[in-house]
């Protein structure tokens, strides 16, 4: 299977500056300020750059964190995590793995089953309502 690839100037014309900002050049938009943080609508979310399905609302939660976010994603392929040690501390990135879109980040301070939180972006992402 190939990845979605573009060049730097093809992503800057598909893209706004901010969404290039946090998705390709691992940005974050402001706590509490993303079209899907509050979003309780049924749906999928999609990758913003390529389309490629992330995340269901079935497994989104609120964390309190600011961001939206699920326990796990639409399924094990969908994203690669990277780990980041930049801004003094070690995270790891969550990326769309078809398209290498920087998403957020992964914890691991998130519910059962999985303990996993990602905390995305809204930005990063498409929501296509079921």
């Amino acid at each position: 299977m190939s990845k979605t690839t573009r060049t730097e100037e093809q992503w800057k014309q598909q893209l706004d500056n901010e969404t290039y900002r946090v998705t390709r050049q691992q940005g974050t938009e402001a706590a509490f300020s993303g079209a899907y943080y509050q979003n309780n609508e049924t749906g999928i979310y999609h990758c913003i750059c390529c389309n490629t399905a992330l995340f269901s609302s079935t497994e989104k939660y609120d964390s309190g964190s600011g961001w939206p976010s699920f326990w796990q994603p639409v399924n094990e392929h969908c994203i690669t995590e990277i780990k980041d040690a930049s801004h003094g501390m070690t995270r790891v990135d969550a990326r769309c793995a078809e398209c290498d879109a920087h998403l957020g980040h992964v914890f691991e301070d998130g519910p059962e089953p999985t303990g996993l939180r990602y905390c995305i972006n809204s930005i990063c992402l498409d929501f296509d309502k079921s």
